[in-house]
Formats: structure tokens, C-alpha cells, sequence
């Protein structure tokens, strides 16, 4: 469902994406990790069509971001790490704007605005302004909005940050079904304990590279460490990559 070939970006005569590749598979929940600066955000950005690569290319659901734009962006939802929601917007109209723009049916939209809004747990504040909605509430919202048109590929960064435990369980659930359905799930992270926990597989990018992918037992073997889980997996890979650049 995502296919990224010896993706690269520049930005002058900085290299901040050098040659990735890799897979995710349909249905796939797949963790993409990496410190601060690895380059995460440039490669999200790149996906969803927000940026162009120096080099390389990027297909979603079998669609070229560069040559087939829209196309790719149909298979697209989208939660960025920095959401841009109107605020003086009700939740209902919000996601009646977001499903007009992706071409969407009035009885269809109707029926998977209403849908969404009781499985993310918003039905009694669908007509409330979203400026008095709490940061979880408002990072509920988004995921509706992401999910409106029932896209093939979900990118997702950051998805838990700013969500109380029981807000971080529903949508865990949620990602599980959609997985279930067949949808591909792009997650970045720095919660390792919820990509350990979700992901069936992840990537760990570091100053641009992938050093490592594969499941987090895979990882642990790469390491030598069988027994060890995921947190102590990347800071082992991070700071060996640190220490042969160094």
C-alpha cells in the first residue's frame, strides 16, 4: 500500500532524507521511529503530497504522489502532528466542509459523519463550536475527518499525544479495526510502548537513514539482545549510529 524507493530530500546542502526504502503492507500497522531531527516529518510530508523528494519516489495504494497526485492523495487520510481545524466551526459542519472538498455523496457523508462521531465518542458535541473543544477532543475530530472517506492508507503522527488514557484505548481499538479492513497504518512515534504494543511492524530512522526494520523481535535479534523490548532496541540502534558518525 506504500512503497517508498531511495527517497531522498535536500534542503540546500543538507541531507535530510538519504535513499529510504521501504514497505508497508495492506492492512499493516507500521511504526516509524526516530529522535528528534531524524527526518520523520520530512518523509510524512512527502507522502501525503506536501513536498516534493530530491530524488526517489513514493506510491500509495499503487498511485506516484509526484505523477498521479490526486489519484494517491483519493487513498490519503492524514493526522499531522499540528492539526489546523476552524475553530469556529461545530464539529458537524467541519466534517460536512472536509467530506464536500473530498467529493463525497450528501447521504453518504451524513451517514459516516454521524458514524464517526458516536465511535470517537464527540455525538453530543457535533454542534458545539470546536474552539470549546479540550486538545484530545479536538485531536479525536481530526481522526474523523481522516477517516471521512474511508482511505486506504491512514498517516498518522504523533496519534497519541494530548489524549487521556481512555481517549488513547479508543483509538488504539480503532486503528485495530481499521487495520482489520484492510486500511495500512503509517504511524510516527516517539511513545515506543504504543508502537510495541500496535505495530506489526516498525522502521527506526536516525540523521536520515533507516538503520533498522522489521518486527520488534527482528530488531531485538539485530541487536543480540532477544529479550529486550523496543525502547531499549532503539536506543541501542540510535547511539551505535551516533557513535560510528561520531
Amino acid at each position: 500500500m506504500i512503497e517508498l524507493v531511495e527517497l531522498s530530500k535536500n534542503y540546500g546542502a543538507f541531507q535530510a532524507l538519504k535513499e529510504i526504502n521501504l514497505h508497508v503492507r495492506e492492512g499493516e500497522i507500521f511504526g516509524f521511529l526516530g529522535p528528534n531531527g531524524a527526518g520523520k516529518t520530512t518523509t510524512i510530508k512527502i507522502m501525503a503530497g506536501l513536498m516534493k523528494p530530491t530524488s526517489g519516489r513514493a506510491r500509495i495504494a499503487g498511485y506516484d504522489i509526484c505523477k498521479e497526485p490526486t489519484k494517491a492523495k483519493a487513498q490519503i487520510g492524514l493526522v499531522p502532528d499540528r492539526p489546523f481545524l476552524y475553530e469556529k466551526l461545530t464539529a458537524r459542519e467541519f466534517l460536512k466542509f472536509v467530506g464536500t472538498i473530498r467529493g463525497m455523496g450528501a447521504s453518504d457523508l451524513e451517514a459516516q459523519m454521524e458514524g464517526l462521531l458516536h465511535t470517537f465518542g464527540l455525538e453530543s458535541w457535533a454542534d458545539k463550536l470546536i474552539e470549546n473543544f479540550s486538545h484530545g477532543m479536538k485531536q479525536r475530530l481530526v481522526m474523523c475527518a481522516a477517516l471521512l472517506h474511508r482511505p486506504k492508507v491512514l498517516i498518522v503522527d504523533e496519534p497519541m499525544v494530548g489524549l487521556d488514557p481512555k481517549a488513547a484505548r479508543l483509538v488504539k481499538e480503532i486503528f485495530r479495526k481499521e487495520s482489520q479492513k484492510g486500511v495500512s497504518i503509517f504511524m510516527s512515534t516517539h511513545t515506543l510502548e504504543v508502537a510495541q504494543e500496535m505495530c506489526h511492524r516498525v522502521a527506526i530512522l536516525d540523521r536520515g537513514r533507516i538503520v533498522a526494520q522489521g518486527t520488534a523481535e527482528e530488531l531485538a535479534a539485530m541487536t543480540g539482545q532477544f529479550k529486550a523490548d523496543l525502547e531499549e532496541v532503539f536506543l541501542r540502534l540510535t547511539t551505535e549510529e551516533e557513535d560510528e558518525s561520531s
